[in-house]
């Protein structure tokens, strides 16, 4: 027997309470909501059971309820509560079951504040809890719909049912799912008792769902859901490919900056230690390059600190500046070593073209008298070559350029990377080392 398809209300045959009939002609029971009793919407609602002392679960939406999602008005006929305890923590969620009398049925899910669209799926695939138990690595399945990768396996009862259903509810009655998850959807294959289900489902949006029923929801989700998606703005993938390639060229700018070579202006200007203090003259152009003075000195086992102070062609100082050239080398155990640098420079840019003047001296100095060395100096050093390179340039901020556009780069890579882990963070599949 089937319910008259133009029945619009009914008299519950227990308490008397007004119901609405919404559902269709599939619908095979009806829980009323005032007395808890199920009804058989096949035989004339006669009364299979009651449900007594259920407490109803907080949710925005209500039966009756109108809203139209991916183009499909549905209508919500049906409230159940199911709860799952893993881990020693007890967790519920709200599914409603929808209706539309041009598509069918499906369900809309409130989980810790997030809401997912799920439609039964008539595909052939199915994943297994024995495939799950034995495989070595998470299982997959493909569909028309993508590579769908295992996540995890559930165990949940009903606490609570209401409205209209196309099937037979009881509270208690417990349903073992596998979840497996794609970028977009996932594939729950639901098995209860003798029956096998696979559903497909989605995320939807707070927005869209307010929209969709015209009401506004008070939804705080403290966690990332495994479905939601990255809310990457208009211009995610734009900020993110411009970043790189921007990024790739600074680096090659920098580069290319940093290995000119220049032109030299004083080459091999040696300067005897015996005649220090010393002028040496430097003539330069001022054409927005930059200037390195370098010092190479034959210091060995010993340190010598020149104190550098450099004047432009009208003699008024242009800036003064120290430098360290240091070296030390020995044998013990394990050999000759050797640590420190004979080599020092300092960069600058001349700013009026002529001859400059670099007056250099030593004020500080020091030999090392360790008896390992190789020999003991009798002074510093004994030569010390100057080489003045002007024309360069300098690749600092093309580099600096190219880590800003580094860290958007990877800001916008990192956001979806982060967003990821955060989805799969639910998972229960556990990799054996």
């Amino acid at each position: 027997m089937t319910r008259n398809p133009e029945l619009l209300s009914i008299n519950c045959t227990c308490c008397g309470a007004g119901l609405d009939v919404l559902g269709g002609s599939r619908v095979v029971v009806q829980v009323c909501p005032y007395c808890g009793s199920e009804l058989d919407a096949q035989d004339n609602y006669r009364i299979l059971r009651q449900f007594t002392g259920l407490k109803r679960p907080v949710t925005p939406f209500s039966l009756d309820q109108k809203g139209t999602l991916y183009g499909v008005e549905f209508t919500i006929i049906g409230l159940m509560e199911r709860q799952e305890r893993w881990a020693g923590r007890l967790y519920s969620w709200v599914d409603h079951q929808l209706f539309s009398p041009t598509h069918g049925y499906a369900w809309l899910t409130l989980d810790s504040d997030h809401l997912i669209f799920t439609r039964r799926y008539r595909g052939s695939a199915w994943m297994s809890e024995q495939w799950v138990e034995t495989a070595e690595h998470p299982p997959t399945v493909t569909t028309e719909h993508g590579r769908f990768k295992y996540y995890e396996t559930a165990t949940s009862s009903v606490t609570y049912v209401e409205g209209e259903f196309t099937w037979r509810p009881r509270v208690g009655e417990k349903t073992t799912t596998i979840s497996a998850m794609s970028d977009d959807a996932m594939l729950d294959f639901s098995t209860t008792g003798s029956e096998r289900e696979i559903y497909r489902s989605v995320y939807v949006p707070k927005a869209q769902a307010e929209a969709a029923f015209g009401v506004e929801m008070d939804l705080k989700p403290y966690r990332v859901h495994a479905l939601q998606p990255l809310v990457k703005g208009p211009n995610y993938e734009f900020l993110r490919n411009a970043a790189f390639v921007f990024g790739a060229v600074c680096l090659i700018m920098a580069f290319v900056l940093t290995t000119r070579t220049g032109y030299p202006v004083l080459r091999n200007f040696n300067v005897d230690f015996r005649s220090l203090p010393v002028e040496i003259p430097i003539p330069l152009q001022a054409d927005s390059q930059l200037t390195r003075i370098s010092f190479l000195g034959d210091v060995r086992n010993s340190w010598a600190y020149l104190d550098l102070e450099l004047r432009d062609p009208t003699g008024e100082p242009v800036f003064e500046a120290g430098r360290m050239i240091e070296y030390y080398t020995g044998r013990d155990s394990d050999g000759t070593w050797g640590e420190g640098t004979q080599r020092a420079s300092l960069t600058f840019r001349p700013e009026q073209t002529g001859d400059y003047t670099l007056v250099m001296d030593v004020p500080e100095q020091g030999v090392w008298n360790d008896r390992s060395a190789d020999r003991v100096p009798s002074r510093p050093f004994s030569n010390l070559r100057v080489d003045v390179t002007s024309g360069l340039s300098s690749g600092l901020w093309a580099l600096v350029l190219a880590g800003a556009f580094g860290l958007l780069f990877l800001f916008q890579f990192g956001r979806k990377h982060l967003h990821q882990r955060a989805r799969w963070s639910g998972t229960d599949w556990v990799d054996e080392e």
